[in-house]
Order: structure tokens, then sequence, then C-alpha cells
């Protein structure tokens, strides 16, 4: 019996989201590619952009006019924040599904997008709509939403890292710290100084520090979890390698019985249903996760200075943006969450 599969759009192929999306979807058991589009690219093959796609998928680009024609069951926007909400409201009226993965929806409030992203939204409808695409918090939702707004890569790791001990009430207000670092991916794919190979390469350093708009995407979510005002001290640093995200949190605790097996057994409850988290004993690294679609977590209980100390590691392309893209789109058309996602981590 053959299986009917669902018709997909990915509008923006020419950055690393768009090509981590097809390199995820080319092979997945359930849906096909109808359309890739790049306004700058029209009528070059997807494989002319991306050349590990040879032979594999050479599909020429379209324009994203041109989405229309295929009435796709649902539609991937790897565009930059600005951008996506113009075609949001252009195509609001379809039977499609979007998946978003710029910052457009992804605050509460068209208010607050206008503070930190420094520009007046201009769909603010969306917002009524817009599913924060979290799975492993949202869930039930992601799998009712018309519209899903896939989280940052700094917020993704930065929120899982901490959510057990926001759901549990335990936080120290004003406590949290979160150091992270990226690797240069995580920039896009457009060329600038700060990103030049001899400006990163043998270099570290932070970047955003007090301004940065993830901070807001990571206290909502927070507050959502749990906790009024949930401010956080957010630190994002540039790593000189590919691709990858380290995120360290730091937090104070509002219980006398904290120890390091309460901790685990805290995090290994509330992760325990989700397929994408690794609670692991030993301290995780980048490479552990890279390519794939895992979020590794180490909890570690301070009981010298009584704060708990969480490293979290995910591949800022996958889990932190395509990957993550398509475990939404999974629970959006009621597949197992985990379908065409068991890519392992490549080491070394």
């Amino acid at each position: 019996m053959s299986i009917v599969k669902q018709r997909i759009a990915i509008v923006g192929a020419s950055g690393y989201t768009g090509s981590e999306l097809a390199r995820i979807l080319v092979h997945h058991p359930l849906v096909e590619i109808a359309i890739i589009t790049s306004e700058s690219h029209v009528g070059k093959k997807f494989s002319d952009l991306h050349p590990q796609f040879l032979g594999i998928l050479d599909r020429p680009l379209s324009a994203a006019d041109e989405v229309l024609d295929e009435d796709p069951d649902l539609i991937f926007l790897a565009l930059p924040h600005g951008v996506s909400m113009k075609y949001v409201e252009r195509w609001n009226g379809l039977r499609a599904k979007i998946i978003d993965l710029s910052g457009d929806f992804r605050l509460d409030s068209p208010t607050t997008y206008k503070e930190w992203y420094k520009k007046e939204h201009t769909f603010p409808e969306g917002f009524e709509e817009a599913v924060y695409g979290l799975p492993e918090v949202y869930e039930e939702e992601i799998g009712k939403a018309r519209l899903v707004a896939n989280p940052g890569c700094y917020p993704t790791a930065s929120i899982l890292s901490l959510a057990p001990l926001y759901k549990a009430g335990m936080i120290t207000t004003g406590s949290v710290i979160i150091d992270a670092k990226s690797g240069t991916t995580g920039a896009g794919i457009k060329s600038a100084a700060a990103t030049h190979f001899s400006n990163v390469n043998e270099n570290f350093k932070a970047y955003g520090i007090s301004s940065h708009r993830h901070a807001i995407e990571i206290e909502e979510q927070f507050e959502i979890l749990g906790q009024a005002n949930a401010m956080v001290q957010f630190t994002p640093h540039l790593l000189p390698v590919d691709r990858g995200i380290l995120a360290t949190a730091y937090a104070g605790v509002d219980s006398d019985e904290m120890n390091q097996e309460t901790l685990d057994r805290l995090y290994r409850d509330y992760y325990k249903d989700k397929p994408y988290v690794r609670v692991r004993e030993e301290l995780p690294s980048i490479k552990g996760v890279r390519a794939s679609n895992f979020c590794d977590i180490c909890p570690v209980w301070d009981e010298r200075t009584r704060r708990v100390i969480v490293i979290a590691v995910i591949d800022n392309l996958v889990k932190g943006a395509s990957g993550q893209a398509v475990q939404n789109m999974n629970l959006m058309f009621g597949f197992d969450q985990t379908a065409g996602l068991h890519q392992l981590p490549i080491q070394p």
C-alpha cells in the first residue's frame, strides 16, 4: 500500500537553515519536497547553491509566488526576521500550515517585538495564532497549531537547561545567569566582518552584552513555565567553530532539600518522554550532538555555593533550527515526532 506523502515547501533556500531542512526532509519517509524557493537564485539548481546535494536534490529553485501553484500541506519559512511576517500575512488564508524559523512570532506581542527587534511588526494578528515551537514544553499545542514560531538556537539550549527547575517552582528569583557560546553558523550564511575567518580563527569573544534579543525570548518562556519576573542575565559568545551551542546556566534554588540525587531525579522525570533530550551524568560537548537533533544536558549541584549549574549542548542548525522545525512538523501532522530525524551525531 502506497503512502500519501505530505507536500512541503521550503521558502528561502540559500541559507544554512534551508540547506539543513532539505538534508533532513529529502529522506523523510512521510513527506516530499514539492518546491524550494530563492528570490535571488530563481532557475538555478538547489545543488548549485549547496553542492553536497549534487545528484540527490537537483531541483530548480522557484520564486516564492509559485508556492501557491503547488498547494503545499506545510510551508517552512527559512527567511530573516522582518521578512517572514510578510509571507505569513500573505498566506494567512491558505490551508497550508506554516513553520516560521525567524524571530517574527516568537515573542508575546508586537510591542515587545518592536522594543527588541527595533522595527514595526506588520502582521500583529499572527501573535494571536502562533504557538512557540519547543516540543519539550508545548507538544500538545504544536499538534493543533497552524502557525508555529520555531525557537531561536540560544533560547532552545537555555530554556531546556532550566525548564525542570522553573516548572517545579524552585528557581530563586533574580539568580539566573546563562553564559552561552555558539559556532559561527548561528550568524547565518552572509559574510560579515565579525564572522570573517581571520577574526574568528584562534579567537573567542562575547557580544550583545545586556542587549541580545534572545534574552527576552528566554525570559518570556521561563515566566510561562511558572515564575513571574524571570529576569535572566544572558551573555552570548562566538566560538571559533562552525556549528554547535554550549550553554552554561547558573541558578539559585529555593529548596533546603536539594542534592545531586534529587536534581538528577527531577531532570530525568521531566525529560523521560522527550526523545531528543538526553540527561547525562558526564559533562556533554558540542561534538556529542553535532548534526543531530539531540540536546544533551548535565545538571550539577554545587553544595558549596548552593547553586545549580547546568550544561546544555545542541547543534544550532539542527535542534536549534531545522531539526526542531521538522520535529514540530511531525507533531503538526500527527506523525511520530522522531520521523525522519534519526541522524546520529557525527564525531569526530
